[in-house]
């Protein structure tokens, strides 16, 4: 399925300066995954075709970051299901960030951003990486000043925005139109929950029955077609956080190690986990769920030691390898163009 229908005309404006066509936007008609609810975007903001295929471009602009030599796809690389990787991403200079990149598949649906839910909107959340001196330490004006410079950004910025150059307005809209098609729902186990039963051998669905089991209550909080409440849990990952998780927005004690939820979409690919990237495999995150985590004043009552055997811990990291969409992965629509 191709969105974007207008790359030829656009690598045209880039032909040349002289060429300078009317683009017509249209409304973005991307398919939503079978089963998930119907988006509610922004009114400001809805996804046209030409708005998200800005967003797209400047999510890959080196031009974002300080230097030059970052885009946002340097930490959110599709083959990852857009996470980098690393324990916790290199920024600007190589410098080491705070935090595990988190994936960006289902945003147009997700409450809250950021692992302690402190940014409302997906526009506003763009600011936070840009302006980080540990991530692309980008300063707002010569970063537009730049933009401008590119004859092809300002047409579509014109036809997708109405507006005659390009601002923090839309970079941080078109940031977010592009994000919000990040959808993925086609894994194995979506297409067992569809009728094809032959999707799922008999090791993966003893995997599911543990998962959705009030054995272990993994369903409890990594529920619904999201595989996440969008709430905020302490796990026991540690005696002590050096990052506070949820505290940090709320200052309240009681928050402290409490993080949101990640959807284990695609769970498979986006190694190592947990906010700061602290364990290397699912192997040792199922060892950790098993042993029911560190000791904490606010871990939930529902992380208990579980009793699983071997095989039951290899059965449920079977299950979740289902989760894996491999199309969405190897979409070549969510790469950036060439110039």
């Amino acid at each position: 399925m191709r969105w974007f229908s207008v790359v030829g005309i656009l690598f045209l404006v880039g032909c040349a300066e002289s060429i300078q066509p009317t683009l017509t936007d249209s409304e973005w008609t991307g398919r939503v995954p079978a089963g998930f609810p119907e988006v509610v975007y922004p009114e400001d903001n809805k996804p046209t075709k030409l708005r998200v295929e800005l967003g797209r471009r400047l999510f890959y602009d080196n031009r974002l970051s300080g230097d030059g030599s970052l885009h946002c796809g340097s930490c959110h690389v599709l083959s990852a299901a857009f996470t980098d990787g690393r324990t916790t991403s290199t920024g600007l200079h190589g410098i080491a960030g705070k935090r595990n990149a988190p994936t960006l598949v289902n945003l147009a649906w997700m409450k809250r951003l950021m692992m302690e839910g402190g940014v409302p909107t997906l526009e506003t959340q763009a600011l936070a990486p840009l302006h980080d001196s540990t991530e692309m330490a980008a300063s707002v004006m010569p970063l537009l000043v730049k933009l401008n410079e590119d004859l092809l950004l300002k047409e579509l910025t014109r036809a997708a925005y109405g507006r005659d150059s390009i601002d923090a307005y839309v970079v941080t809209r078109a940031l977010a139109c592009f994000q919000r098609t990040l959808m993925s729902g086609d894994g194995r186990y979506d297409r067992y929950k569809q009728g094809r039963k032959d999707q799922l051998n008999e090791k993966e669905v003893r995997g599911m029955n543990l998962f959705f089991s009030t054995r272990t209550h993994c369903s409890e909080c990594h529920s619904g077609v999201f595989f996440t409440d969008m709430d905020y849990h302490n796990i026991g990952l540690a005696v002590e956080y050096a990052d506070e998780g949820k505290a940090r927005a709320t200052h309240l004690p009681e928050d402290i190690g409490r993080f949101k939820t990640p959807t284990l979409r695609n769970i498979q690919l986006t190694s190592p986990y947990m906010h700061d990237g602290s364990i290397a495999s699912l192997e040792e995150v199922i060892t950790l769920y098993n042993q029911g985590g560190h000791e904490h004043p606010n871990k939930d009552n529902r992380i208990v030691p579980l009793g699983l055997t071997e095989e039951e811990q290899a059965d449920l990291i079977a299950f979740l390898t289902t989760l894996t969409d491999w199309n969405f992965v190897q979409n070549k629509d969510l790469l950036p163009l060439m110039r």
